[in-house]
């Protein structure tokens, strides 16, 4: 499935119960390959190779309890001092992002208060910057590099 971020060679293979599996790097194994998995595992090498994410300072699928509720928030990225920086929430290349995607995300970001939002469905890619200071936010032209996000 073609994506607009760069080609990655990945580990693919089934498990034994003939699911074809990718192994996901930052969770050190293998996960069933979904549209939307073939789109994470894009979009944080693409954060990790070209835009210099430290890959220690990124998790996948991390837990979260909002109202009670428990939720997982698709990729976070903490900044050096190990606190939120920015979360990515991911859709298969066949949805749509909406102001529901952006919903979601802005739901995960009342617990995590990251400074900054991504979306992406693989094909379309959008990074939000939260001012707390100011109660704004701004969407950025493209995803920038980690060192300008870890100031």
């Amino acid at each position: 499935m073609e994506l607009n971020l760069p080609k990655y060679d990945f580990n693919i293979s089934k498990d034994e119960k003939g699911t074809v599996t990718i192994y996901d790097r930052l969770r050190r194994r293998y996960v069933a390959l979904t549209p939307e998995e073939w789109v994470r595992q894009h979009f944080t090498r693409f954060l990790i190779e070209e835009r210099g994410f430290p890959e220690g300072l990124m998790a996948n699928e991390v837990s979260l309890t909002q109202n009670g509720i428990h939720r997982r928030c698709d990729t976070l990225v903490a900044d050096p001092g190990g606190e939120p920086l920015a979360i990515v929430e991911y859709k298969a290349p066949s949805v749509a992002v909406t102001q529901k995607t952006f919903d979601q995300i802005v739901r995960y970001n009342m617990v995590l208060k990251a400074r900054y939002l991504m979306v992406s469905n693989g094909l379309a890619h959008y990074c939000c910057e939260i001012d707390y200071d100011t109660g704004t936010y701004r969407f950025l032209q493209d995803i920038p590099p980690y060192s300008t996000l870890a100031r």
